[in-house]
């Protein structure tokens, strides 16, 4: 992927300079950064038709309609925004400029404030034309920023407004272009953690891919699409919420991980403080994992979260190795308790990886980071090796320098065993069904859920050799 990387000034000119390309610019929350841009280096009347900024909360309701949730940077304010302004930018100059791409730009922001008790965060989106008198394509992102003053928050919303504009027109073909393109002369002054690409001349993209580009090129460290396969973003869904995270490879999805999910959540619901209508479960797919074999494979991707998307999985792709960053991520979303599982083995090596790192006394801030939320374990039991015995949280072999604590935890109510799992399934692995399935092997698809081995075989997800077998029958 070899591009220029050009500055917002040099970005927004050549958009001037281009008279096919023309609309109307509405900001609310930061100010008018992104349209001054245009103003600031000439040439703006090529692009410009409008700029506005409905400010008041009163004088926006007028204009766009008052938002049910009393929330005014969010998803739904901005497409409310897109429609309105696109649609005056349309019915207003499609016939006066019939070989003009015309676009609705616009953003709701709160940057940070003077006590600091915003961080700084919102929506952008433009609605725009591709070729001229064409059905119009959207695409919208949610950003976090991260700069510590207001006038840089400011500015680093003006130049991503100008990268967004930019991308759009240079490099629609190439999402992954495009993608990265987004935090040109802002690599660590934001965060994208969420992009939506729709329209005519996108039908055949991939949301998963653009969530997965996310977090590959650090835009950000959590994305996470639905089981429709659609981007969505944990401040419209997971707010004030009770959330269950189940982390895996899901390579594919076997018995052992449906029974995770399963159990593990049906116990999280059962908890006395969660509300079942508003628990979520989120199946979780890190980078680190995703990497194993030395690089990312997009179409392995595809095939694991294929098969999450088909059993009505929430997926998250993350860069968290470390477990409280994910907590850390939705607690910004104020949720109220989270309920991660994890297999008993995982646990003891989690355990020991903390112990044997922090045995100079640092301990407790090791591993305390997990619990600094009112975060909850539900281990799922492993199989001893050279025993009858079941591995659950009760006996694992802690560390003697370490019991207090665990003893403390579990007092707490912060460990619990999940209960009434099949035994008789604990010896599956996901990595043996995979090669079983690879190499033509009888016997996988008694592992895994019907619907998963039917999958597999009707679609070769797994580069399972569907060829060979009908060649063979």
């Amino acid at each position: 992927m070899i591009r220029q990387v050009l500055e917002p000034e040099q970005k927004a000119l050549e958009i001037n300079l281009d008279n096919s390309i023309y609309g109307a610019f509405a900001e609310i929350g930061a100010g008018q950064e992104v349209a001054r841009y245009f103003f600031k280096v000439g040439a703006a009347a090529g692009t410009i038709a409008k700029t506005m900024s409905a400010y008041d909360k009163v004088v926006s309701d007028h204009i766009y309609g008052s938002e049910v949730t009393g929330r005014y940077v969010c998803e739904s304010r901005l497409y409310k925004m897109l429609d309105h302004e696109y649609d005056l930018i349309i019915n207003r100059l499609h016939e006066e400029r019939p070989n003009t791409k015309l676009f609705a730009f616009a953003d709701t922001v709160s940057a940070i404030n003077y006590t600091k008790t915003i961080k700084g965060s919102g929506w952008m989106g433009i609605r725009f034309q591709l070729h001229p008198n064409a059905e119009p394509n959207d695409v919208v992102l949610h950003v976090k920023m991260r700069d510590k003053n207001n006038t840089l928050q400011q500015q680093a919303v003006g130049i991503l407004g100008v990268n967004l504009l930019y991308a759009c027109y240079h490099y629609h073909d190439d999402p992954e272009a495009f993608i990265v393109s987004l935090m040109d002369q802002l690599r660590e002054r934001v965060r994208i953690d969420m992009i939506r690409i729709d329209g005519p001349d996108f039908k055949d993209i991939d949301h998963r891919l653009l969530s997965l580009y996310l977090v590959k090129h650090k835009l950000c460290d959590v994305a996470m699409f639905n089981s429709e396969k659609k981007n969505i973003h944990a401040s419209e869904f997971l707010y004030k919420a009770q959330v269950m995270v189940v982390r895996g490879s899901f390579r594919p999805v076997t018995h052992v991980n449906h029974d995770m999910v399963k159990k593990g959540f049906e116990q999280f619901k059962a908890e006395p403080d969660v509300i079942p209508k508003k628990a979520h479960l989120l199946t979780e797919i890190t980078m680190d994992n995703l990497r194993a074999d030395g690089k990312i494979d997009e179409k392995d991707f595809l095939d694991r979260t294929e098969l999450l998307c088909h059993l009505g999985q929430t997926v998250v792709v993350t860069n968290c190795k470390e477990r409280h960053k994910l907590t850390d991520y939705l607690s910004d979303y104020k949720v109220s308790k989270i309920g991660i599982v994890i297999g008993a083995r995982e646990m003891l090596n989690l355990i020991n990886e903390k112990y044997y790192q922090n045995v100079d006394g640092r301990l407790l801030a090791a591993f305390g980071e997990l619990f600094s939320q009112d975060v909850k374990l539900y281990v799922y039991p492993s199989l001893q090796e050279g025993s009858s015995e079941l591995m659950v949280s009760k006996n694992l072999p802690i560390p003697e320098g370490f019991k207090f604590l665990y003893k403390h935890l579990e007092e707490r109510g912060q460990i619990e065993d999940i209960k009434e799992i099949n035994p008789d399934i604990l010896h599956i692995f996901s990595k043996e069904v995979l090669d079983m399935l690879q190499t033509g092997e009888e016997g996988w698809e008694k592992m895994v859920p019907d619907s998963v081995a039917k999958m597999i075989k009707e679609d070769c997800l797994f580069n399972y050799p569907c060829q060979r077998m009908e060649f063979e029958y």
